[in-house]
Formats: structure tokens, C-alpha cells, sequence
């Protein structure tokens, strides 16, 4: 992956702390995925109840733009969650710097 944020760390071995802020990381992206989808789950249920309940038209109108604006807002997050989790992927499997003299020596 070409500009990284973690190009920097390419020549050097994970230590345990860097493992376990990894860990950190892949939390802190999988609560961030789940409170995109809590809020677009709870646009999509303010929509229906406005559209089921309400008797004025305007109110009709905000229900109508509350369901789209709540799949996009799924949608957004499951995408920003895959290409976070992609670059924490490459981070944590990324060949270690003996994998890669190893690599590099056996080349004829």
C-alpha cells in the first residue's frame, strides 16, 4: 500500500506494545463501525414513526429524507470500517525485517 500512514514502521519489528495498540485499534474500529450503524438504524426507525404518525405533510417529508439518510449512513460506515480494517491488516502482517533479508538473500 503506497502512503501509508505507517510507512514509518516499515523497517522495524513489532514489540508487544505495538501489538497491543493494534488491538486497541481494531476495537476502537469495530466500536466506530457499530455506532454508524446505531445511528443509521435509528434514522431509519425515526423515519418510519415520523411517516407512520405524523398528519402534517412537512413532517412526511422529513420521515421521506430520514430513511435515505440512514442507509447511506450504513453504508458509509461498512466502508470506512473495511478500509481501516485493510491498512490495520497490513500493519500486523507485514513481514517482519528477518523475513525480509531471508527474502532478499535468496533472490538469485
Amino acid at each position: 500500500m503506497n502512503n501509508s500512514p505507517y510507512e514509518r514502521f516499515d523497517g522495524n519489528d513489532l514489540i508487544l506494545r505495538d501489538e497491543l495498540a493494534i488491538d486497541r485499534t481494531l476495537l476502537a474500529n469495530e466500536r466506530t463501525l457499530m455506532a454508524y450503524l446505531r445511528s443509521g438504524v435509528a434514522l431509519l426507525i425515526a423515519g418510519v414513526s415520523i411517516i407512520h404518525f405524523s398528519q402534517e405533510g412537512w413532517f412526511w417529508v422529513v420521515g421521506i429524507a430520514c430513511i435515505p439518510t440512514g442507509m447511506i449512513t450504513g453504508v458509509i460506515g461498512v466502508a470506512r470500517y473495511r478500509i481501516m480494517n485493510k491498512k490495520i491488516a497490513y500493519v500486523r502482517n507485514r513481514p517482519t525485517t528477518e523475513t525480509r533479508r531471508t527474502n532478499e538473500n535468496a533472490k538469485p
